[in-house]
This record gives structure tokens, C-alpha cells and sequence, in this order.
């Protein structure tokens, strides 16, 4: 099988983001799903952070891996990857110079695309998980992203939370952020199309929305008129897997007690010990969500 040059890929990408329409990303998180996502005929695919936590560390998503263990997951897919694409990249890991080294990394690794989001990552003492950088540390996220990168099609997607923003604060940061040169924005938390039409209408950049299946916009038709280019609905192939890992082992140890039947989201909620991590941040945190 012949190999597609990561420019290559940069350039299949750019093409996604300059069509008319919308494109659902596949949940890739390892060389063997990539291969299987590009075989399937899928334009575009994505390493979520969330998915590189748990196929890693084990662990919830609380900004607990680093750039390294991250990059390192994302160069595993790289070689290999038939299709191109986005890191979920957080942060940044840190301010923006170290946006910068997450940039070179990530391009030598091969994604097409990367996202950078303005929340404050890791959560800091007696703060939120939720809350926000200000809109010029934002800013300034986007232009060092924008000075590190070499390969210049390589697309550098701003992102931020519409659901922990009033409209007009999310108008602000998005206008902000393509005004500083971001190739695209992706936008999480967006409730409904009303919701969305007030956002996009201000915008001329592509749109990158992650809904976690949020049935009010299921309506991809009307999400590319608005702008709306790329979709991230989840990554029910990584959930699956794990699903599948527990009743491959649990058949062949021929266990039968009452957890047998538990879900993807069940397993992984029993295996990341999310409780742990809770209160530990209570702990040593003073954080109580």
C-alpha cells in the first residue's frame, strides 16, 4: 500500500475545511484504528485528549498526561495514518511558549490539525475545571502556535466552551482568535442551531463544533450552512473497545458476577478510579465542583 506525506495529508485537510460541507470524525487512538478509520472510507480523524488519557495513563481527564506521553501516541499513529488527523492538544501543556513546543512536536508527529482551548488546564487551586484564560492570554496561545508551526498547512483550530460563556463573551473570544489567525475555531457546549447561529454569524472562518451527540444538532446539512466543517460526536469506537477488552477476558476467565454486564461508560468509570482523583483534588486542592 502506497503512503500519503503528512503535507499530503495537511493538504487533504485544508480541502475539508474550504468544502461546503460536514465531516464527522473518526475516534482514532492507535495505529490499528487509524488504518481501520481510512480503510472505512472516513475523511478525517481525531486523537481527544480524554481518549489519550485513558488508552495511557488509565486515567480520567484531568490534564494529568504530559506532552511527551501525548506526542508519543499521536507519532504511533503518524506513521501510519492514511487519513489525516486533529490532536486534541488541550492547553497547549502550559503558557504559550510551551504551546510552541506542543506545536513542533505535534507537527513532527504528523497530525494535520491541532486544537488549542483557552480553559485553565490543569484546574488551578480553589478554580474550576471549567474556567477560562482571558481572552488575551488566548490570543496570544494562538499567534505562538501560528509562529512555531513550519509546515504552514498545518491548520492551528482555536477552541473554546460556549457553555460556560454567555453568547456575547463567546462572540468575543471567537472573533478574537481568527482575528489573531486561527485557521479554524472549535467551539464546545453549543446547545441548539439558535444557539449556534448566534455565534457563527460573526464568523468567516471554518468551524469545528464538538457535540458529544447532542441530538439538537443532528443536522449536518445545516450545520455546513453555518459554517460548520468538522464534528467531533464522540469517540464510541475507543468506548467499544474497552467494552469489548472486558467480555473477551470475562468469558474466558468465565466470570459470572453481576458486573458483567456493565456499559463502556461503567467500565471506565470503574477503572480510571475517577473517586480517587476527586478527592484528592478536595484534598490537596480545595476544589468542590
Amino acid at each position: 500500500m502506497s503512503r500519503i506525506s503528512h503535507s499530503a495529508l495537511r493538504r487533504n485537510f485544508r480541502q475539508l475545511l474550504a468544502s461546503q460541507a460536514c465531516f464527522e470524525t473518526a475516534s482514532v487512538f492507535d495505529p490499528m484504528s487509524a488504518r481501520i478509520a481510512a480503510d472505512l472510507g472516513f475523511e478525517v480523524g481525531i486523537l481527544g485528549g480524554s481518549v489519550a488519557s485513558l488508552q495511557v495513563l488509565a486515567a480520567p481527564d484531568f490534564a494529568l498526561i504530559t506532552l511527551s506521553e501525548f506526542v508519543e501516541q499521536a507519532t504511533r499513529i503518524g506513521r501510519v495514518a492514511q487519513l489525516p488527523f486533529i490532536a486534541d492538544a488541550d492547553h497547549g501543556y502550559g503558557n504559550a511558549l510551551n504551546v510552541m513546543r506542543t506545536v513542533e512536536e505535534l507537527e513532527r508527529a504528523g497530525v494535520a490539525a491541532l486544537t488549542i482551548e483557552d480553559t485553565l488546564l490543569p484546574a488551578q487551586f480553589g478554580r474550576k475545571s471549567t474556567d477560562l484564560i482571558s481572552v488575551e492570554e488566548g490570543i496570544g496561545k494562538v499567534k505562538a502556535a501560528l509562529e512555531a508551526r513550519v509546515d504552514p498547512e498545518l491548520a492551528i483550530i482555536a477552541r473554546t466552551n460556549a457553555g460556560v460563556l454567555s453568547v456575547e463573551d463567546c462572540i468575543e473570544r471567537t472573533l478574537a482568535y481568527e482575528q489573531a489567525g486561527a485557521d479554524g475555531i472549535c467551539i464546545v457546549g453549543i446547545k441548539d442551531f439558535e444557539h449556534l447561529e448566534r455565534i457563527s454569524e460573526k464568523l468567516t472562518v471554518p468551524l469545528m463544533l464538538v457535540t458529544y451527540g447532542n441530538p439538537k444538532l443532528n443536522d449536518n446539512a445545516r450545520l455546513a450552512k453555518l459554517g460548520v466543517r468538522i464534528i467531533v460526536a464522540g469517540h464510541a469506537a475507543y468506548f467499544a473497545s474497552i467494552k469489548a477488552t472486558y467480555d473477551s477476558l470475562r468469558a474466558q476467565r468465565q466470570v459470572t458476577h453481576s458486573t458483567e454486564n456493565l456499559s463502556a461508560t461503567e467500565l471506565t468509570h470503574t477503572y480510571t478510579l475517577p473517586e480517587s482523583y476527586v478527592a484528592w483534588a478536595e484534598e490537596f486542592m480545595d476544589v468542590k465542583e
